[in-house]
């Protein structure tokens, strides 16, 4: 299938309402500094509001993905978006509250929408052919790495060109523009026949190899952002470098992704793909460490991001193999989770090897550590792909029976 069977008003819609729901999530931290670099404590300061934000993020993404319902998840994804614009307006209008106060704020920001993605991304693939899933999977990747790369650029001149707040206010409003563009999609999606809670927990947790290798990808992620300012003094080339070599792997990322949506399979299975690609990626950040210039830092950020993306989704497709459908949206919010968490322990391992190590040294260390977690992840998959075969060829011999597809339903009984 190629990408014209996209081309349909919800999933227009639904990309509208992505994107004014994760650009907020995109400006989030570095909004945060910018508004009180200027306030006793400084960028230290902004640290622990962006800290505050990410831990109400990993803290809300399970809790809150595990409490969706499917057939009813709309007021569930607009109570989580209400919940973030009254988080980030809060921040955004009361600058100089307590610092306990603007934490809270933060951590509502980022805790009360964090099973958003999870729900938007099952809501797209309900919307879609089972046939589109992967097109539908890598739009979803192509907006996501498009905010991220326009979303630095845009805080920073609005945080220094305008105001402070403004990055914020604006991330409360779209937001709310967000959840209000809700209404126009359908009220959740189908699943057949639900799985109970103990059921599901025991699903979400086998899939730990996936996690795994999820926070293993991200790790990756962590390292070529945090420590590229360092690795470029290092090199003694100027630090207004890092932006464009960033935006320049974000860009990678979304060619990469709309690329692997071009083709609906590709050869070998998934966790093959998955491990190869995560490699791959590892090889590029490895480059990024030992190669002396800005002519060769760029071209292999811009590789990396080039198989980051394709690396994020064979790992969300996996999900869809293991778990059941009931059990998607929390899964992915689980994944949102895992990532999340992967990418704060990178920062703190990079702030602590950069104490004793030199910036090249501290991110070959962090390849190692990437390496590591990728073998054992897929170790681990091997099992978890194996029931997750004999799932898809059970609703295969279904569909061979005539008994209605549990993952496929007409439309008209999701809006029921």
């Amino acid at each position: 299938m190629s990408y014209r069977a996209l081309v349909t008003r919800p999933v227009l819609v639904w990309s509208a309402v992505a994107v004014t729901g994760r650009l907020p999530v995109a400006m989030a931290p570095l909004a945060l500094v910018f508004l009180v670099r200027e306030q006793p404590g400084g960028y230290s300061y902004g640290a622990v509001l962006a800290a505050a934000y990410v831990l109400g993020e990993i803290v809300g993404a399970p809790v809150l993905g595990m409490r969706m319902r499917a057939e009813r998840a709309r007021p569930q994804l607009v109570a989580g978006l209400v919940a973030g614009a009254v988080g980030f307006l809060g921040v955004g209008l009361w600058p100089g509250a307590h610092p306990a106060v603007l934490c809270a704020l933060a951590a509502l920001a980022g805790g009360g929408p964090a099973a958003v993605p999870g729900g938007l991304r099952a809501l797209l693939t309900g919307m879609v052919p089972e046939t589109s899933v992967t097109q539908a999977m890598s739009w979803e990747s192509v907006l996501t790495f498009g905010i991220w790369a326009a979303a630095p650029a845009l805080t920073t001149g609005l945080a220094l060109a305008v105001d402070p707040a403004l990055p914020l206010l604006l991330a409360g409003t779209a937001m709310a523009l967000s959840a209000t563009g809700l209404r126009l999609l359908p009220a959740g999606w189908a699943t057949g026949p639900q799985e109970r809670g103990a059921a599901v927990r025991r699903a979400l947790l086998a899939a730990w190899p996936v996690y795994l290798m999820g926070a293993g990808a991200l790790t990756l992620l962590a390292l070529a952002e945090l420590m590229l300012p360092a690795l470029l003094e290092q090199r003694g080339i100027g630090i207004g470098w890092a932006g464009p070599l960033l935006a320049g792997f974000s860009a990678g990322s979304a060619v990469g992704a709309f690329l692997y949506g071009l083709r609906g399979r590709w050869p070998g299975r998934l966790p093959a793909q998955s491990v190869l690609l995560t490699l791959g990626v590892t090889a590029g950040v490895a480059l990024v460490a030992v190669l002396p210039g800005a002519a060769g830092i760029g071209p292999a950020l811009a590789g990396a991001g080039l198989l980051m993306a394709p690396a994020i989704l064979t790992r969300n497709l996996m999900l869809r193999q293991v778990l059941p459908p009931s059990a998607l949206a929390a899964g992915y919010s689980v994944m949102y989770a895992a990532v999340g968490a992967g990418y704060a322990l990178s920062g703190t391992l990079a702030g602590g090897l950069l104490k004793v190590a030199a910036p090249s040294t501290a991110i070959l260390y962090g390849v190692t550590l990437t390496v590591l977690l990728t073998l054992a992840g897929a170790l681990g998959e091997r099992r978890v792909a194996g029931r997750g075969d004999g799932r898809a060829d059970r609703r295969v011999d279904g569909r061979a029976a005539g008994v209605q597809p549990e993952t496929v339903a007409p439309e008209r009984k999701v809006r029921r």
